[in-house]
């Protein structure tokens, strides 16, 4: 399986250069793991898929620690069929989606309880595109279900669903999202875009 994720960052700050650069050391423990490649358009981390969103996260808390008003753009997926199998990305795990939906969604549920806070608040937005499934809506159904007792739902939006929190929960959140719902095997996507420090009140 091939699994990764194409990030871009963009500080709102004169110092963009040195928020971009300093928060990449934030990936530092990830290496041996992933193969992250950065050019002047965004940073390609390849791995395994549960080590995708915590990696995203600890990227994303590291740059919002400058105060800037900072924006991680990213699209992620597993089970590219466009794309070839790499050692490195470790297929995910039988007991991801063993059990049934409801069971899944109860799962999906306890591991964003027992998620860490970061003390960084971010609001996100995010699509689910769980392609080539059959039964496929009923996975974003059941996706949604989980999202809603998350305890970081902010509320549904055209063709997306918004998330505010802590960034731990958050992005414990969507890794739950990207892991458990679609064919374990099978091609999902995700799309996604995280904000901090908006100047913008909240509504």
């Amino acid at each position: 399986m091939f699994s990764g994720a194409q990030i871009s960052l963009y500080p709102m700050s004169d110092r963009f250069v040195d928020i971009i650069l300093g928060s990449l050391s934030a990936l530092d423990p990830y290496r041996d793991e992933f193969r992250i490649e950065t050019d002047d358009v965004s940073t390609l981390i390849v791995g395994p898929p549960e080590k995708l969103f915590p990696a995203m996260r600890d990227l994303f808390v590291a740059a919002a620690a400058s105060g800037a008003h900072c924006v991680l753009s990213a699209a992620v997926s597993r089970g590219c069929p466009g794309e070839p199998d790499d050692p490195i990305c470790t297929p995910i795990a039988g007991s991801v989606h063993s059990g049934s939906l409801q069971d899944r969604i109860a799962a999906a549920r306890d591991a964003v309880a027992k998620a860490q806070s970061t003390g960084q608040e971010v609001v996100a937005q995010f699509s689910l595109y769980p392609l080539g499934a059959d039964h496929h809506m009923d996975e974003i159904y059941g996706c949604i279900d989980f999202l809603k007792s998350s305890g970081v739902f902010d509320k549904s939006k055209n063709f997306c669903t918004k998330l505010r929190g802590d960034a731990g929960p958050v992005f414990a959140t969507l890794g739950e999202a990207f892991l458990r719902f679609g064919a374990p095997q099978g091609h999902v996507a995700l799309d996604l875009t995280v904000s901090a420090n908006s100047p913008t009140p909240r509504s």
